[in-house]
């Protein structure tokens, strides 16, 4: 089954999945997104409302999929238990919710992985869930496609970066599209003018650097590693227009945290941090103050805690190399990506997906992409 048609059946689980057929059946279509990433497995779960559409369920939970993956080149068995219980809960929710349309995509650690294919295989057999192994162009395109509405309507171009667990997307987007043969209008794949995806993600450099205790010269080979792998971009984007609203656009973990540690929040707040400006003096602090916490310091942090307090500062050497390259007087914060950016595509593939001018997230908890154009 295509992963992006109608999803259905799931094998027979309780009264949960009638219960959600029968209501899927009466209602308006529910729609689902899947990211399995590296490190995370993250759903959300959404119907068309008037001005975008509503999410009615989400889940996300750290599973480290692609621990140790680059030192066996398998996913091993310990990460692949965990992932599958994390997958089940989804699979319960979808049920639970009447999903009728899905695309559930998984990216770098699949895709690097020996076992990966099989790995796919035995959550269709074992779940009954259609897992699409997405290329690397095609993961830049969903994630500009879920975080472009937050991009300054008055810039030419920008810089959208999304920091994942084994590999980081950056892409050069432009507020008008030139679209390539075949395309005759502004999509969002014609606004992208380059795109670049690096093998390198928190994940990956965080095991080969080491992530618990960081020092300086380690944190600088993290930097000087990224940047290597960054040049072929820099040189592809060279002549394209910095206006005078040029900024970077960065969603991930990694930005987020920065975010939350900037505002020192009590406890991470996703409605004050996704859309969120900070300038380039802020994020400088920001990662300053990390880079000064010990790893019990980070841990204890509520916007990063144990789960991620060894991966932070390789997120950080990401980000540092990227505003290195592209300097930035602001940039501006998305808690969204991937998984918005696969609901906006499906609905506007079905016809149901309305736009209009905004800057993302309305306060009841709406979205809709604002028409940058």
């Amino acid at each position: 089954m295509d992963a992006t048609n109608a999803i259905g059946p799931w094998p027979a689980h309780g009264e949960a999945l009638q219960a959600g057929a029968a209501r899927s059946a009466r209602s308006v279509a529910t729609y689902a997104a899947l990211d399995l990433g590296t490190n995370n497995c993250r759903l959300l779960v959404a119907r068309p409302s008037h001005d975008g559409f509503r999410i009615v369920d989400a889940f996300s939970r750290i599973v480290r999929l692609g621990e140790g993956l680059s030192q066996t080149g398998r996913l091993s068995e310990a990460a692949i238990a965990r992932t599958l219980a994390a997958l089940s809960i989804c699979r319960d929710k979808m049920a639970a919710r009447g999903v009728s349309r899905a695309r559930l995509v998984a990216t770098e650690a699949c895709r690097s992985a020996e076992n990966g294919t099989a790995f796919v295989a035995q959550v269709s057999d074992r779940l009954g869930l259609q897992l699409e192994i997405v290329d690397r162009e095609t993961e830049a395109h969903l994630a500009a496609a879920g975080c472009a509405s937050l991009a300054d309507g008055r810039a030419a171009g920008i810089v959208l970066f999304d920091i994942g667990g084994g590999s980081s997307e950056i892409v050069w987007l432009c507020r008008h599209g030139r679209p390539p043969p075949g395309m005759t209008d502004g999509t969002m794949r014609a606004r992208i003018r380059a795109w670049a995806s690096l093998p390198l993600g928190v994940v990956t450099l965080a095991e080969r650097f080491g992530g618990r205790d960081v020092s300086a010269e380690t944190f600088d080979a993290m930097l000087a590693e990224v940047s290597g792998r960054l040049a072929n971009f820099v040189a592809v984007t060279r002549r394209e227009t910095r206006c005078e609203w040029f900024h970077l656009l960065g969603t991930s973990g990694t930005v987020t945290t920065i975010a939350g540690v900037h505002l020192s929040l009590p406890r991470y707040d996703r409605r004050r941090v996704d859309g969120l400006w900070m300038s380039d003096a802020h994020v400088t602090a920001a990662i300053g103050r990390l880079r000064a916490m010990s790893y019990a310091e980070r841990a204890a942090n509520p916007c990063i805690g144990p789960d991620r307090a060894d991966l932070v500062l390789a997120g950080c050497a990401i980000f540092e190399a990227i505003r290195r390259l592209f300097p930035s007087p602001r940039i501006r914060i998305a808690d969204r990506g991937l998984r918005e950016g696969i609901l906006t595509e499906l609905m506007s593939a079905d016809g149901v997906l309305r736009h209009r001018h905004g800057s993302g997230r309305t306060p009841d908890g709406r979205w809709h992409e604002k028409a940058w154009r």
